[in-house]
């Protein structure tokens, strides 16, 4: 039997966590891994025990829903919060990051940033990361890794 690889390991891990998405526009996952193992992981959605997108609609100001923190920001929380250091972990993202996530990843020493689909890539989310020396790399997930068809709904 041959395993799967790190990189199809850890995407698997974020489009499971973004099957958890309480958001109904773009469901979105984020795990944060250092020396191959996972420290946090995160999706899009409502602040604890506040009004969800998925009950109450999305609140949408400017084109973007403020009802919800990214992915990418509740996994870089979920560390803050249980003190767990980021700097020289890397990211695995169901979608391109935003700016502001782009921004907040640099912040906390984010080395590699990984993601399966392109999503709105802001030129200077990509001039960020570069100044910054964070590596990104585009890594789909297979789809025979999760049969998404099997899921519970």
């Amino acid at each position: 039997m041959k395993r799967i690889s790190w990189d199809q390991y850890f995407m698997a891990q974020s489009h499971l966590l973004a099957l958890r998405s309480t958001c109904t526009r773009l469901m979105v996952g984020a795990t944060v891994v250092r020396d191959k193992r996972i420290i946090a992981g995160g999706y899009n959605g409502s602040i604890a025990g506040g009004d969800h997108c998925i009950d109450k609609g999305c609140y949408v100001i400017d084109n973007h829903c403020v009802r919800t923190i990214h992915a990418e920001m509740n996994a870089l929380l979920q560390c803050a919060k249980f003190g767990v250091p980021t700097e020289g972990a890397e990211v695995y993202v169901t979608h391109f990051p935003c700016l502001q996530c782009c921004k907040a990843l640099i912040q906390a020493g984010i080395k590699t940033v990984y993601y399966a689909k392109d999503y709105k890539n802001h030129p200077y989310a990509i001039e960020l990361f570069h100044q910054a020396g964070v590596k990104l790399e585009k890594v789909e997930l297979i789809d025979k890794v999760i049969d998404f068809n099997n899921v519970v709904q």
